[in-house]
């Protein structure tokens, strides 16, 4: 295992630089606070880091309809802007302005709008990243980086 300071394959020591958190060997751990000692990790962690890492993302998205979907469902349950407003706890400008497509709302508010109209506005895309293999560094260090005083 090697120093994050200086590169150095030592024994280990994790501690408190400069409030980070790093595994120094012994020479390095003198510039902060020793933690405790770092037990020697088994070989199965290095194997594990070499597999490719698949990345997925939720994203959540307002339908591009939304205006329509509001004005619709508000006029059929026979709602004013202002009572609709009121019930919701908005103010009657904001639901001009989505009915109107002159603002799009923000995830929170489209959720209370999908609650009491009971419709569909947020709909959730699963995007998959490419994947990546997590390649162990050979030697550039922190210390590489940063010039210690002695």
């Amino acid at each position: 295992m090697h120093c994050d300071m200086c590169g150095t394959e030592s024994e280990l020591f994790k501690c408190e630089i400069e409030e980070t958190y790093l595994n120094v060997c012994k020479k390095c751990s003198k510039h902060g606070e020793v933690i405790q000692k770092i037990e020697h990790l088994e070989p199965e962690i290095e194997e594990i880091s070499q597999k490719p890492i698949e990345r997925s993302e939720v994203i959540q998205i307002i339908t591009q309809n939304y205006p329509k979907l509001i004005k619709n469902k508000r006029e059929q349950i026979g709602l004013k802007q202002k009572e609709l407003a009121k019930k919701i706890a908005e103010k009657e400008s904001v639901i001009h302005k989505l009915e109107s497509g002159h603002m799009e709302p923000d995830i929170q508010l489209a959720r209370k709008l999908e609650k009491f109209l009971n419709i569909k506005l947020v709909e959730q895309y699963k995007e998959k990243g490419e994947a990546t293999t997590v390649e162990k560094s050979e030697g550039f260090t922190i210390g590489d980086l940063v010039n210690i005083k002695k």
